[in-house]
Formats: C-alpha cells, structure tokens, sequence
C-alpha cells in the first residue's frame, strides 16, 4: 500500500498549553485508521489539522507527497463528518446528498447518478424524498456519510460521528461503517474515545495520550501486546503486576516465577505483569497457580466480574486528634502561638533535640499585625523520662509569649508481617482542622504526619505505602479523634468468569504462559 498522508512532528500550541507534542504518523491507501485516546488527548486537535480547520505551530502534512500544510480546508481531497451531522433540515435526503454536488455545478443526470449509488450504499434507497427531520438518528448518520462520500474525497475525516446515538444502534453503525469503507475502497480517519469501537472497526489503531502517540498497531497487537500501562488499562481491562524478568521467557511475581512467551529484557529486569481478565481461570485452592479469596462479584449479563484478593498487603492504624485552632495571644507584644500535642516514641528520648520537639508539635509563633510573620520561638522547657506516660513541654518567644502542649511517650506503633516479610511502621498524631481542610496532597500530608514507612524484612530495601484509608471527610472535618491507615501493595485480580462464587470463597487462580504479557517500567 503507498503512502496517501504523513504527519510529520506536528506540534500545536493553544495559549502556551501544547495539545499536540511532535505527532509523526504514516497513514496508508484504503486503511481504517483509528485516533483512540481519552478527552483532550489531541486526537481532534490532530484530525481538524488534516482537515485545514487548523494550521500546526509546527511540523508538515503530507498529502500525497505534497506539503498541504497552507492548503484551505476547500481545496483538500479530504471530507469530515462530525458528531453533529448538521443536514439542511429544509431540505429532503436526496437534496442533502447532492448539495455539494450542485454546488460544484455538475450535470443533473451525473448528480442523479452519483446521489443514487450513495443511497445505495448507505442503505436508503427509498428515502430520497423523505425530509431528514423524519429520520431516525442512524439514518442521519449515514446521510450525513453519504453527503461525504458523493464528493469522492481520497479520505474521509470521521470526528465521533457515532456518539450521538444509543447504545445498540451504535453497535450496528459500527459493522456499516467498516462494510461502507471497504465498499467505498479508501481512507477512514476515525476518531472516538471507545475502545470497543476502536478494535470492533480499525485496521490501525493510533492510541493518543496529553498530545503524544503511545502506540501504533493492529487491534490484536494493541490489545495482546500493550506496550506501557495506559494503553493496557485504556484498551480493555487489565491486571497488571509488579515482575522481574529473571530471564527469557521466565518472569518472578507474587514471589513466584512463571514461564512466559516473552524475551528481550535484561536478566532481573523490573517489569509489568499484564493478565487480562478473560485469561484467568478460578479453580480449586489446591490446583491454582496462585491462591486468594473472593473479595467481590459483579453479574455483568454474560458473565460475573469476580474480584480475587491474592495478598492483602501489610497493614497499620492510627489515631489521629483533630482540634480547632485556638492559639494563645500575648496582646501587649502583639504575638499570636500555637502548638500540638504529639506522640514519642520511648526509643526516640535519646536523640530527641529542641529542634525535633518544635517540629513535632509544629510549635509556632507570629505577628497577627504584620502579615503572620513569623517569631522565633527561643526556649523549649521539659522534662521527660525514658517510660511511657504524659509529659508537659513549654515554648516561649523572646517577648514572653507562650504555649504547652504534651509529649506523650508510647511504646513503639509498628507491624511485622512474617507472610510478606515486611515491616510498617507510624505514630499516632494530632493536628487542627484547617490543617486537612487546607491541605492540597492529603495522603501525602497524612503519610509525612504519621511518619509512616514500611521496609523488606529480606534486604531492609524500602517498601512504597500504596494505600491511605481515613473515616473522615476532608473538607467537612470537625473536632475528634479518627483513624487512618497506612496499607503496603495488596495484589487484586479482575477474573471475568460465567461461573458463580461467593464472597470469601477461597479459590485458585490459573493461567497459561501466552496470558502473560510483559511490559517494560
């Protein structure tokens, strides 16, 4: 096949954002071509530059070997149809189809012809007279694909041309479309956001992300061989698993390893693990490659989404104090402070500093008058022993403003868990209401709070808290003690299956070395 577009590193810039980052794409005779991506990928962006709509800021389109670049949308080989098909309502469906014909002035009798054979294609040959008004939303649809197709362009731009109609007759349109190209014999530019429209039409599929290309390829390829994590969860579902490639065809996940048909990575080489949901199989505990339980299941219409938890991860909770912020005020200096009450580990006594105790209870003080400019606070006054129990600290400026707040000293808050051999570890605290209305990264903030961390029992490698669980609501929290949880990676699997299972069920997973896909990091 030659050649009949090329993108070539197309940039286009809208008020200093970059929608389109250096798109190269080859586009060939008579091919489906799908532009796949979520809202405000580009996709649009890309097909409105092909049409002329829209000039790049920077890069060629090559059209038939000629730069189109500066060419009007007018003078184009290339027809749109867009999500709203805008037909002339006063006009009938023969009339439609044949206004672009009248306006380039040919002949009635080759009008009559051309608007014939478009009828016939788009399956409405008994419609000419009838008003498009009267017509059904699919049939609109192929109007306004007829209205497209009579001006013979080389190509034809589809923007989400099927997102106006129901869910069925989507489906139906799709099989029209693809049988009209393939009886039309040329180009189909096709843009949507649903995969299923994209592997159910393409022969090309282009998969869009924040203005750049991550994939090109078959639908097979694009679904089987995903080629980094947002194009295996945006095509389709996926479970996808951290793995180390220990060598060709061998991969280690869940701590176990598993023959795979792929190859080419470096020996110990982390990787994604991908296994699509309609590869599992649930079996009995004993004869499943790995064992876990069913946490839920989802009836679907032909078959149920069953959810399987193979490992729960570690897990730690803690108590955090929430109060409203009501700082001591020394109006003769003008000085407003403030300060928590914060938790102690008994081990931390002894490399415990002034410092340490004015961040842990986040000891502050400030002119009210002056923009809250800060004041140094200039003594911290304790006493503490190495044992658990509530001691008073005293903070106080060089004005004599101060504040008391409590240390208090417990044992060690940390979780050990043999099965994963790993450890966690966090401390209780305390913190005022402003501080979690007015923070912008919450689980980041509670983690750091908490000083929350978690490490390998094996290596003393750290291990990354994946989960932040709390029973507040963040933006209407009041006074009170509530609880947060830290969690490290659990492994869940998605398993669609027309076999019924219950909640807690303990069952086997199974799989065959081809399920496996392996994706580079």
């Amino acid at each position: 096949m030659e050649k009949i577009i090329q993108f070539k590193n197309i940039v286009k810039e809208f008020n200093g954002q970059f929608v389109l980052k250096g798109i190269n794409l080859d586009i060939y005779e008579n091919e489906f071509v799908t532009l796949l991506g979520p809202s405000g990928c580009g996709k649009t962006t890309l097909l409105r530059i092909l049409g002329g709509f829209l000039n790049p800021t920077e890069g060629q389109v090559i059209f038939d070997g000629e730069d189109i670049s500066n060419v009007p949308p007018y003078k184009r080989e290339v027809n749109t149809v867009f999500q709203k098909y805008a037909l002339f309502p006063h006009m009938n469906v023969y009339d439609n189809i044949a206004f672009g014909l009248k306006i380039k002035k040919e002949p009635k009798d080759i009008i009559k012809q051309k608007v014939m054979r478009m009828l016939k294609l788009v399956n409405l040959e008994d419609y000419g007279d009838r008003n498009v008004t009267e017509m059904s939303g699919g049939q609109q649809q192929r109007i306004a694909i007829a209205r497209a197709l009579v001006n013979e362009p080389k190509v034809l731009l589809l923007d989400e041309p099927l997102g106006a109609l129901d869910l069925k007759l989507r489906k139906e349109m799709q099989h029209e479309l693809k049988k009209i190209q393939q009886e039309v014999g040329i180009t189909f530019i096709f843009v949507t956001h649903d995969q299923e429209e994209a592997l159910t039409m393409s022969d090309k599929i282009v998969v869009m992300n924040d203005g750049e290309i991550q994939q090109i390829g078959t639908p097979i390829d694009i679904y089987n061989e995903p080629i980094n994590e947002f194009v295996a969860n945006f095509i389709g579902e996926s479970n996808i698993i951290d793995g180390v490639m220990l060598d060709d065809y061998e991969v280690l996940f869940e701590d176990k390893k598993f023959k795979c048909v792929d190859m080419g990575f470096k020996p110990n080489e982390k990787v994604d693990v991908v296994i699509r949901p309609e590869d599992l199989d649930i079996v009995p505990k004993e004869k499943g490659k790995l064992k876990g339980t069913v946490k839920s299941v989802l009836f679907k219409g032909v078959h149920y989404e069953t959810i399987v938890e193979t490992r729960a991860g570690t897990s730690i909770t803690v108590n955090m104090k929430v109060s409203e912020d009501k700082p001591v005020e020394n109006s003769e200096a003008g000085e407003k402070m403030s300060a928590n009450d914060f938790y102690l580990d008994v081990a931390d006594i002894d490399e415990l500093t002034d410092a340490d105790i004015i961040a842990r209870a986040d000891a502050q003080a400030w002119l009210p008058e002056k923009d809250d400019e800060l004041v140094s606070i200039v003594d911290v006054e304790y006493r503490i022993e190495k044992k658990n129990g509530i001691y008073p600290v005293k903070f106080t400026t060089s004005a004599g403003t101060f504040v008391t707040a409590n240390m208090i000293v417990t044992d060690e808050n940390r979780i050990v868990s043999n099965v994963y051999q790993e450890e966690i570890y966090a401390v209780n605290f305390f913190k005022k209401v402003d501080e979690i209305k007015e923070s912008i990264a919450l689980d980041t903030d509670l983690k750091t709070w908490a000083n929350a961390s978690a490490w390998s029992l094996e290596d003393d490698s750290s291990v990354e808290i994946t989960e932040v669980d709390y029973d507040f609501d963040p933006e209407n929290i009041t006074e009170g003690e509530y609880q947060v949880t830290f969690k490290t990676q659990g492994y869940e699997y998605k398993v669609d299956t027309t076999d019924e299972y219950q909640v807690d069920d303990e069952v086997g997973l199974n799989f065959n070395p081809e399920d496996i896909h392996i994706m580079r990091k």
